[in-house]
């Protein structure tokens, strides 16, 4: 209990990791249409009850898959090792940040799938203000001469639309991520 929460214990930490394996394994293997209670459970080998009593219901286990990926990137922002953490220049580390980011939508195609079809988490706001927040910085000290919080918000925009989707889906993943890459490349040449 250093930081004030209590320590979870082995077996609930088991069952937690067995739950978002499962459901990530599912997602990978059958779509986003995959994730059921019923089907999670029995995947991860654990009771229905077990998933509810930990998660509240489906959009909060899918929040908990998304929000494990969210603050591992977070965490990497804002402490981990250059271009992508503190020390790089700022265009540098708006690529970087990208890069990562477009190479967590691809991972994670399927879970954004499903977690677009649940009513926002209260932590949702947390992590799209964190990253325009970042955006946003980055962008003012590179290009202080644009309009950094609209500019950023449209650059990462650009990640959440269908065609995204669709470049996954037929497996143009190289291609979609030079194409951000250009993206951002062009916002931060100076005119």
């Amino acid at each position: 209990m250093a930081d004030g929460r209590p320590r979870e214990r082995a077996d609930a930490a088991r069952n937690r990791r067995a739950i978002l394996d499962a459901t990530s394994a599912l997602l990978a293997e059958h779509g986003a249409e995959a994730i059921t209670m019923d089907r999670v459970a029995a995947a991860a080998g654990v009771g229905k009850g077990t998933i509810f009593h930990r998660f509240g219901n489906r959009a909060g286990l899918l929040h908990e898959m998304v929000a494990e990926s969210a603050v591992t990137l977070m965490d990497a922002i804002t402490n981990g090792p250059p271009p992508l953490g503190p020390g790089a220049p700022a265009g540098d580390r708006l690529l970087a940040y990208f890069d990562a980011m477009t190479r967590l939508v691809i991972e994670n195609s399927e879970l954004m799938v499903a977690y677009r079809t649940e009513p926002p988490h209260p932590r949702t706001g947390e992590f799209h203000a964190f990253w325009d927040n970042h955006i946003t910085t980055l962008l003012r000290e590179a290009r202080p001469d644009i309009d950094a919080e609209v500019v950023g918000r449209l650059l990462l925009a650009a990640l959440g639309g269908e065609m995204v989707s669709a470049m996954i889906r037929s497996g143009e993943t190289a291609r979609l991520l030079d194409a951000i890459r250009e993206l951002v490349e062009s916002v931060l040449r100076a005119p």
